[in-house]
């Protein structure tokens, strides 16, 4: 069979458009470090004030925190990857498939808007780190009303940009130098000023066992009281927030468009790297930073921007800190942004979208607003885009299960999905029907706003045709599918082949970058365990800050050093 003319459809194509190929495929590695850098992010911070304004106790935060965690591991790991590495598409591809084209226009609009908002909230949180460095005032308004903020922002943006641009490798490599370090300063943060913390509380630098963390945390972090004065959530509503913060990515699929490039199904686990080191132990060490940073300043823990419990917990690397978390977020959520993007203007090359996108995210990010919005945003766009997944999880995952034909409207060769458009509006009628009525918590609305879409879209596409056989068109699908990968495979021969550098200088390079991480933590032990008194304390901390800023120098130089140094091609 002649596949020239097959072949020369495929070329017209945009890669995204594609399944993606073998060899383009990546080892667990990538994903650990890319989830571990975007969930250690900026907004971590207030995460971590925002579950003491809550009103959470200890133990909720610390069995909470836990348990939603591992809930939304689970939920990439069963829901997210396996149609990702079945299907090797993004989301936008796979639903402009089996929904037609208006409602995944529609729908990429919105995860553009969306993404755009996240990515430029945290270019604001980086600039605003920037900001602080050089002694420019808050931005309190809307607004913008300093013309260097908006200066450090376009410059701050761009770098982010220009790491997005060049894709998922560029993407994993940035965040795989980030993850080590941000791990071990937000561990290091808590260590530095939790002695300032129990001195407050306690009267001593370091609390004697595990009841005088407890006692320290209900006392002065998580007090079991909220802004208000009133009793604050309870155990249950600490879980429902782990496990709800990312419901835009796992139950809503938009991970797909990482996942597709995974080896294995498996790997959706690598996701505890953010969920467990990210979320878990930098929410609860944002927790005793931000406390800490309170009692030195003398302001409350919600009056502090990220910037001020940085710098008091880390010195000049706590500056580094918020401008990476921020970046980190912000590139990952903008390679998403500008996928979304190519999938509406198909003519247009996804470095060319990605460009467009992120030149007005940087506009946005000029108005501090986003930032001071981005809990509300990131709420209700996981309960707008939970039933679009149902949807998708009903096509792939139930269908084939109950004799329905996966792809019916694609063999039907139509446009428009009527089943996936209503069960969409229905979907959203239902999720904010059930928070406008009250009658359970917020943070859970995505499970029945699932169920319940599922079940619909079900219904109303057996109605429509799916309840059909179409063997002739599945042949054809299988066929262009088999003609796909002849293609990849003629394209990855011409293809250079990228080869690691174990020469026993970039070895050298990785082992002094560990070392430096390692000191820092050993600098950071020191002032937790190493201060006798407020005295030696306090000179205890300054060194930390000098050291550990040099540390982080040093780090980055011979971690991005070492990544360069791998890359060499084999020509």
């Amino acid at each position: 069979m002649d596949t020239s003319n097959d072949f020369q459809q495929f070329k017209n194509l945009e890669a995204e458009q594609l399944p993606i190929a073998k060899n383009k495929l990546h080892n667990w590695t990538h994903f650990a470090g890319i989830y571990a850098a975007e969930h250690v992010a900026a907004t971590e911070f207030v995460i971590g004030a925002t579950f003491v304004a809550l009103g959470a106790t200890t133990k909720d935060i610390i069995l909470g925190l836990l348990i939603g965690n591992i809930l939304a591991v689970l939920s990439w790991t069963f829901i997210t990857s396996p149609i990702a590495v079945d299907t090797r598409l993004s989301l936008y591809t796979y639903l402009n498939k089996i929904a037609g084209d208006s409602m995944t226009k529609l729908y990429n609009w919105a995860n553009v808007i969306i993404f755009t908002v996240i990515s430029a909230a945290m270019i604001t949180v980086s600039a605003t780190a920037v900001r602080f460095a050089f002694d420019i005032p808050a931005q309190l308004n809307w607004y913008p009303t300093n013309l260097w903020f908006i200066v450090i922002v376009l410059v701050v943006g761009s770098v982010v940009v220009s790491i997005a641009i060049y894709g998922f490798k560029a993407v994993s490599d940035f965040s795989g130098i980030c993850a080590p370090w941000l791990f071990v300063m937000f561990i290091c943060g808590a260590f530095v000023l939790l002695p300032a913390l129990s001195l407050e509380v306690l009267g001593k630098t370091i609390p004697g066992g595990w009841s005088d963390f407890i006692s320290l945390g209900d006392q002065s972090i998580w007090t079991g009281i909220n802004s208000d004065g009133e009793p604050g959530i309870g155990l249950t509503e600490v879980i429902g927030f782990a496990w709800a913060a990312n419901t835009i990515t796992h139950f809503g699929l938009i991970d797909m468009a990482l996942f597709r490039f995974a080896k294995k199904k498996s790997y959706g686990l690598t996701t505890s790297t953010g969920m467990m080191f990210g979320h878990y132990v930098a929410w609860i060490s944002a927790g005793i930073m931000g406390a800490g940073a309170a009692v030195i300043i003398g302001k409350s823990i919600v009056e502090l921007d990220p910037g001020d419990v940085a710098y008091y917990a880390l010195g000049w690397s706590g500056f580094v800190i918020v401008i990476v978390a921020g970046w980190t977020t912000a590139v990952a959520n903008l390679y998403r942004a500008g996928l979304a993007a190519q999938a509406i203007f198909k003519n247009h090359s996804r470095k060319k979208t990605t460009i467009a996108v992120g030149l007005v995210t940087m506009v946005v990010a000029c108005f501090p607003f986003v930032f001071s919005q981005i809990l509300p945003l990131l709420t209700y766009a996981g309960l707008l885009v939970v039933p679009v997944g149902a949807i998708v999880f009903a096509e792939h995952q139930i269908f084939p299960r109950i004799g329905y034909t996966r792809y019916w409207l694609h063999y039907r060769q139509l446009t428009v999905s009527k089943p996936a458009i209503a069960s969409w509006a229905l979907g959203l009628a239902f999720g904010f029907g059930l928070n406008a009525l009250d009658v359970m918590s917020f943070f859970y609305l995505f499970i029945p706003t699932w169920i319940f879409t599922i079940i619909v879209y079900t219904l109303l596409a057996g109605k429509y045709g799916a309840k059909d056989k179409y063997t002739e068109a599945e042949e054809k699908e299988k066929i262009r599918n088999i003609n796909i990968s002849k293609f990849q495979e003629q394209q990855a021969e011409t293809e250079q082949v990228i080869i690691k550098d174990t020469s026993i200088f970039t070895k050298v390079l990785r082992s002094i970058s560990l070392v430096a991480l390692l000191i820092t933590v050993a600098l950071a032990c020191n002032v937790l365990f190493g201060s006798a008194d407020e005295t030696i304390y306090t000179q205890n901390r300054e060194v930390f800050y000098k050291y550990a800023f040099i540390c982080t120098l040093t780090y980055f130089i011979t971690a991005y050093w070492a990544l360069q140094r791998g890359k060499i091609k084999n020509t």
